[in-house]
């Protein structure tokens, strides 16, 4: 059975797309720990990261890094935060979380809500910076 992950990848259910190519996608998460946290999601469907590929593992870090300074051209923050927890969809996903403090990785914290507009507008701005 698919991941919710593959359904997007495969167009049956829509996104916030920010960044694709032939291995990867990256899209808004529409459950923002902070204004553009993002997750990169390898195309094939492996459920642990660390049962991929060396070459999966070392592309996406680069596809990864595109998509991060990109998402820091449009939101305020010290930085980009990644985590990989991996629990939660059986299926490789990357996040990018914009951040000012260590805390803001914490998925126990409020999540931001935004706009169906706003999370446009953001995909867009972020797509247009890569």
């Amino acid at each position: 059975m698919s991941t919710i992950f593959t359904k997007i990848i495969n167009g049956e259910i829509p996104c916030y797309k920010i960044a694709e190519d032939n291995d990867f996608i990256a899209f808004l998460d529409i459950n923002p720990l902070k204004k553009g946290h993002a997750l990169v999601v390898p195309k094939l469907e492996v459920d642990y990261i660390f049962d991929n590929s060396e070459e999966t593992l070392s592309k996406i870090l680069i596809f990864a890094k595109k998509v991060a300074k990109a998402i820091e051209k449009n939101v305020e923050c010290k930085r980009i935060g990644l985590v990989v927890v991996g629990l939660e969809v059986p299926h490789t996903h990357i996040h990018l979380v914009p951040i000012d403090h260590e805390k803001d990785l914490v998925f126990a914290n409020p999540r931001v809500n935004m706009t169906r507009e706003e999370f446009m507008i953001l995909a867009k701005q972020i797509n247009d910076s890569l």
